[in-house]
């Protein structure tokens, strides 16, 4: 039987995180995502290293598309300053703008959607501090690369230094192209329009956003070809593991309403299952009487209220496992629910 419009709203209801919850949370992690960028910089000479061995390895492989495509996006500004733009902006607009669209409009998906692109970005962070990669743009002039965004930065806001605005640069670590999360994140983009904007239009930018992004991070020097599958990778990872992290978060969000509980409610609380404490008066119809005088009448009237097999006040806390399992069924396609 079809859902009504009323219980489609209750159950969001149910499933959507409270929004002060959610944005501490987003920003705790986006900010320890930053500052692990910053604090893993590791050594320049490792990090030319690291870029010209996967640098050799495409071109072993015949997967050197990084040289062409900069040479053209060098060649030909009205493909190049498009291209810095979409690099410089679009990463951190479209991500968040798709995170409060799952927010307001697709409750059930939300949380195991957010889970997702943060466990990703989590990984993401391990592969920076694990090999710090050089990126093309950085590499020496002999190996015929050109900075697009230092090329073209009379026409934006950035300045030599990757994307950060002009003066900037010291707050971004450069080393940290290994693997590309401007791809990783563009792929979670282009999954949720495929899958949830409901339109022909929404499934075509989910096909050309993740597309496009791979483009651009190459021609402008910014990652190497296999940056980009690294990037694609890691949000696999990251989709295989978000059950595994919303369980775990459903623990411990329990560990700390027991301990929250325990501690509000001090002494004197009562414990499940305990027999009432004979001092605790019982209020009911303006007569007071203690614990042992119940009057049959009352047990009566609280019988009939509740109704036989009635679920508990908190069942909606089982609607994100439901939302897992059919993420489960998505199979290759990438089903963040």
């Amino acid at each position: 039987m079809p859902q009504t419009a009323t219980a489609r709203t209750e159950t969001a209801t149910r499933t959507r995180p409270r929004w002060w919850s959610e944005l501490p949370l987003i920003a705790m992690v986006y900010a320890l995502y930053s500052v692990g960028r910053l604090l893993v910089r590791g050594d320049v000479d490792d990090a030319v290293d690291n870029g010209l061995a996967i640098l050799g390895a495409e071109k072993a492989l015949g997967l050197n598309a990084e040289h062409p495509l900069n040479r053209l996006f060098t060649r030909e500004p009205w493909l190049g300053i498009p291209a810095d733009f979409w690099y410089a902006s679009l990463h951190y607009l479209v991500t968040p703008a798709l995170l409060v669209w799952l927010y307001r409009y697709r409750a059930p998906l939300y949380r195991a959607a957010r889970t997702w692109l943060m466990t990703s970005t989590l990984i993401g962070l391990i592969g920076f501090t694990l090999l710090p990669t050089c990126p093309p743009r950085l590499l020496a002039a002999g190996h015929g690369f050109v900075d697009t965004m230092a090329h073209y930065s009379a026409y934006g806001w950035w300045g030599a230094e990757a994307s950060a605005p002009r003066g900037l640069g010291g707050m971004t670590n450069q080393y940290a192209a290994m693997p590309s999360l401007h791809v990783g994140w563009a792929l979670w983009c282009g999954v949720v329009l495929w899958r949830y904007g409901g339109t022909r239009a929404t499934r075509i930018a989910g096909v050309a956003y993740p597309l496009i992004t791979t483009i651009v991070v190459m021609g402008t020097a910014n990652h190497y070809f296999l940056d980009a599958v690294a990037g694609a990778a890691v949000m696999g990872a990251g989709l295989l593991l978000t059950p595994s992290g919303m369980r775990l978060a459903d623990r411990c969000r329990t560990v700390l309403r027991t301990w929250y509980a325990g501690r509000a409610g001090g002494p004197g609380t009562p414990v499940a299952g305990a027999p009432p404490d004979a001092r605790s008066p019982i209020v009911s119809g303006g007569c007071q009487t203690s614990a042992g005088e119940r009057i049959p009448r009352q047990r009566e009237q609280r019988q009939s209220t509740a109704e036989p097999g009635a679920a508990p006040a908190d069942a909606g806390d089982g609607a994100p496992g439901r939302v897992l399992a059919r993420a489960s069924e998505a199979g290759s396609a990438g089903n963040p629910r």
